[in-house]
C-alpha cells in the first residue's frame, strides 16, 4: 500500500490538500482511503470507512471516542486492583480526553489501516491528514520513542522466570513486576512496531503544504533538516492558494509577484528532493469534492495524484560506507563511515553523542536517538564531519570486540 502523509504550516489548508490528494489518487484508479481528524466539507463524518465515490472512502478520527475506549478497557484490566483499593469505577460519559489523546488516536488509526482492519480487499493508497508540521514530526517520531522507553523500562531479556518471582521478591525485599505488565508491554511494542513499519516503509512519503510567502519559506527551510533527521522523504511541496500571475490591480499583482519569488526559491532548494505542486486560489473556501477536483496541479506543474506504481523512498535514510578494508583490524584500518543526509544543516547547530549502542543526534531544535547496527557497536567513534549536506561519522573497529580472522 502506498502511503502519503500530508502536513504543513498552520492555516495553510493541509486538510483541503489531503482531501484533494485522495480524490486525485482515486481518479487515477487507486482504491483510496483518507484519514482525517478534521471535518472536511462534503465528506462523511463517520468514524468507520464510508464511501465518497466508487474508489474513495474516508474515516474521521475521533480522539475522544478512542480515549474513552482505551481508558475503559484499562479499567477492566485493573478491576481486581481497583476493587482491592476500594476505587470507584468511572463511566464513559464522565471521561473527557486528556492532552496527547489526539496523537495516540492517530497512531491507532494508522495501525488499523496498516493491518487492513477496515477492508478485506485492501487499499492501494492511504492518504493521512496529519496535524501541523511541528506536531506532525512529534507524532511520527512517537512510535520509535515509545518502543525505546518500553525496552529501557521493561527489558524482556531481564524478566525473571515466573516460578522465581516469589523468591526474588523475598530476596530483594521489593515486589517484582507482574507477568501481565510484561505481557502488556509486549503487546504495545508489537502495535507500535506496526505503525513504525508503516512510517518507515519505502512506499511512504510526506507531502508539505504551505502558502507561498517569506514566513513559509523560512519555516520549510528549517523543517527540511528535521524531516531528513527522522528519515522522512518529501514527495511534493504543495504551494496552496496560488494567485494568478497577471493582474491589473497593483496590490494584487504585488502579492502574486511575492508568491512567484518564493516559488522560485522552493524550486531551487527542493528540486533534487521533491517537485512543487501549485494549487490555485479559488477566491473562496472549497466546498465539497467538486471544488477539490478543480485544485489539481496548474500551469503544467505535477498533479496532486501520488504515484502508486511503486513510488516512495528510494534510498535508506542512512547508510554505511567502508573507508578501509572490510575484514576489520587485521585486514587494514577497517574504518566504517555511518552517513546521514541532513540538507540545510549547519555545523554549529549539530551535536553528536555516542552512548552505548545508540547515537544521540541533535540538529537545531530537532533531536533523535538512533540505534547502531551490530558492526558499529563493536567500534569506537573516531571522528565526524558535515560535508555537502551529509553527516559522516567515522567508526574504528575496537580490537577487543572485533572478531579476528586468519
Amino acid at each position: 500500500m502506498r502511503t502519503v502523509l500530508v502536513t504543513g504550516l498552520g492555516g495553510a489548508g493541509r486538510s483541503t490538500v489531503a482531501a484533494a490528494t485522495a480524490l486525485a489518487g482515486a481518479r487515477s484508479g487507486a482504491r483510496t482511503l483518507l484519514l482525517s481528524a478534521d471535518a472536511i466539507p462534503g465528506f462523511p463524518a463517520e468514524t468507520a470507512p464510508t464511501r465518497v465515490n466508487d474508489t474513495l472512502s474516508s474515516v474521521r478520527i475521533d480522539s475522544g471516542e478512542h480515549f474513552r475506549g482505551e481508558l475503559l478497557t484499562l479499567q477492566d484490566q485493573l478491576s481486581g486492583v481497583l476493587d482491592l483499593l476500594g476505587g470507584n469505577r468511572m463511566d464513559g460519559e464522565e471521561l473527557t480526553e486528556l492532552p496527547g489523546s489526539t496523537e495516540l488516536a492517530l497512531l491507532h488509526a494508522l495501525r488499523r489501516a496498516a493491518r487492513g482492519d477496515w477492508s478485506r480487499a485492501g487499499y492501494d493508497l492511504l492518504v493521512v491528514d496529519l496535524p501541523p508540521l511541528r506536531e506532525a514530526l512529534a507524532v511520527l517520531a512517537l512510535p520509535e520513542q515509545l518502543r525505546r522507553y518500553l525496552r529501557r523500562l521493561l527489558p524482556q531479556e531481564r524478566q525473571a522466570a515466573r516460578a522465581l518471582r516469589p523468591m526474588l521478591a523475598q530476596l530483594a525485599g521489593v515486589p517484582m513486576p507482574a507477568q501481565w505488565l510484561y505481557e502488556a508491554a509486549a503487546r504495545r511494542d508489537a502495535e507500535l512496531a506496526e505503525v513504525q513499519e508503516l512510517i518507515e516503509d519505502r512506499a511512504t512519503t510526506l507531502r508539505l503544504v504551505a502558502e507561498p510567502g517569506p514566513a513559509a519559506e523560512d519555516a520549510l527551510r528549517t523543517a527540511r533538516t528535521g524531516l531528513a533527521l527522522h528519515g522522512l522523504r518529501v514527495d511534493a511541496v504543495v504551494a496552496n492558494r496560488v494567485l494568478p500571475r497577471h493582474s491589473s490591480d497593483p496590490w494584487f499583482a504585488a502579492l502574486a509577484a511575492q508568491q512567484e519569488k518564493c516559488l522560485g526559491h522552493w524550486r531551487e532548494e527542493w528540486t533534487a528532493e521533491a517537485p512543487s505542486v501549485l494549487v490555485p486560489h479559488l477566491g473562496r473556501d472549497p466546498h465539497g469534492p467538486d471544488d477539490l477536483t478543480g485544485l489539481d496541479g496548474t500551469d503544467g506543474a505535477p498533479s496532486l495524484a501520488p504515484d502508486t506504481r511503486g513510488g516512495g523512498r528510494a534510498d535508506d535514510p542512512w547508510w554505511i560506507e567502508e573507508a578501509g578494508a572490510p575484514d576489520g583490524p587485521d585486514g587494514g584500518d577497517g574504518i566504517l563511515v555511518w552517513c546521514l543526509r541532513l540538507p540545510g544543516a549547519v555545523k554549529k547547530d549539530l551535536q553528536l553523542v555516542r552512548r552505548g549502542s545508540e547515537l544521540l543526534l541533535t540538529v537545531g531544535t530537532f533531536h533523535r536517538i538512533v540505534p547502531l547496527e551490530s558492526a558499529l557497536r563493536r567500534c569506537t567513534v573516531s571522528g565526524a564531519a558535515l560535508t555537502d549536506g551529509v553527516l559522516r561519522v567515522r567508526f574504528t573497529p575496537d580490537p577487543g570486540l572485533w572478531p579476528r580472522t586468519g
